[in-house]
């Protein structure tokens, strides 16, 4: 005799998880490694929300808005509880110096208020998007990458600060929440070279600044997304299909 809990697999309601999409440059895309904000992030919504890391290193807003529509993820809107932005380290970059990531500061503002307007055409409203500045560059730090590479100084600082202000602007205009790294990591003249690894990407501190204010900010959104599935304590043991195979 088949057992009462062998239904039909058509038959079964799937279970769909929430998702976080984090979709952004480099800073993303190694979010995910040890002690990263990604990571620590989807630690905190384990068994409520799957975390997507969407990250694509070297990529900059222009080519982001080219690829967004491509995201499955983002076509999926009914289980989209929020969706991270950020891009900007490479926008920044020096046209002279590295001018294939290069992208003016107004376009680069424009692609952001586009990359916003094509979430909201899938159905991702304003209030479930999370832009993040560009954290700021420490030249001293980044000119010895650079140089070890065989190239020279390729950002500053100041430049990156234009960036992260049209950033900042730009979400003011599109309704969305703003997340401004490079204000915050130098805030009150700290020193905010402890928060980078090579003068641009993280550090262990500065993925433990990103996640500290990102959860700030994302908390709200997710504060209502349930617990998927029973605790095993509360499955009844003696019937399990009756609590597994109960709607949520």
């Amino acid at each position: 005799m088949v057992p009462p809990y062998r239904f039909i697999m058509s038959e079964l309601k799937t279970i769909v998880w929430p998702q976080v999409i984090l979709f952004g440059d480099s800073i993303t895309q190694n979010s995910f490694q040890a002690n990263g904000w990604g990571a620590e992030i989807a630690n905190k919504l384990v068994r409520k929300c799957d975390v997507v890391n969407r990250g694509f290193s070297g990529y900059n807003s222009r080519w982001a808005k080219i690829i967004l529509p491509r995201l499955n993820n983002i076509n999926n809107i009914n289980n989209i509880a929020a969706v991270t932005v950020f891009f900007g380290a490479n926008d920044s970059a020096l046209e002279d110096k590295t001018p294939q990531q290069h992208v003016p500061l107004q376009e680069y503002s424009e692609n952001l208020k586009e990359i916003s307007g094509l979430l909201a055409s899938a159905g991702v409203s304003a209030d479930r998007v999370i832009f993040i500045t560009p954290p700021p560059l420490h030249e001293s730090a980044w000119e010895k990458e650079c140089t070890s590479k065989g190239y020279p100084l390729n950002r500053h600082n100041s430049v990156t600060g234009q960036y992260a202000q049209a950033c900042v602007q730009a979400a003011g205009q599109c309704g969305a929440d703003v997340l401004d790294l490079w204000t915050l990591m130098q805030k009150d003249g700290q020193d905010y070279s402890v928060y980078l690894s090579d003068g641009l990407h993280l550090s262990e501190k500065g993925n433990q600044f990103v996640t500290q204010h990102l959860w700030e900010l994302l908390e709200s959104r997710v504060s209502d997304l349930p617990f998927i599935l029973p605790y095993w304590g509360d499955v009844d043991a003696k019937s399990p299909e009756s609590s597994l195979l109960c709607d949520l």
